[in-house]
């Protein structure tokens, strides 16, 4: 099984996240998140790429699917900092959570 997962492509990853905030509501957004994080370091790129654009309850669920994952998002987010000014206070937000 873990094979399978980790043969599981960036495209494979980025249609599953599509699919899942797509579907994003106060009585799905536990369900979606334990999803995500499911799909561990595999996601956080996409994840990250999120964070800029989503809003409101779905881009709050990136969030918490970033804190969860936990270490292998630490990076990744200083990077989003860095590169996207208007955005560091989250990421920062972040990986003080994390």
């Amino acid at each position: 099984m873990q094979a399978v997962m980790n043969a599981m492509n960036t495209e494979t990853v980025k249609d599953k996240l599509e699919y899942l905030l797509s579907d994003v509501t106060t009585t799905t957004k536990n369900e979606v998140e334990n999803s995500i994080v499911a799909l561990g370091s595999r996601a956080v790129d996409i994840l990250i790429e999120k964070l800029a654009t989503l809003k409101g309850l779905q881009r709050g669920v990136v969030a918490m699917s970033l804190i969860r994952i936990g270490e292998s998002s630490i990076a990744p987010l200083k990077e989003f900092a860095l590169k996207n000014s208007q955005c560091r206070w989250m990421a920062d937000y972040l990986i003080s959570e994390i």
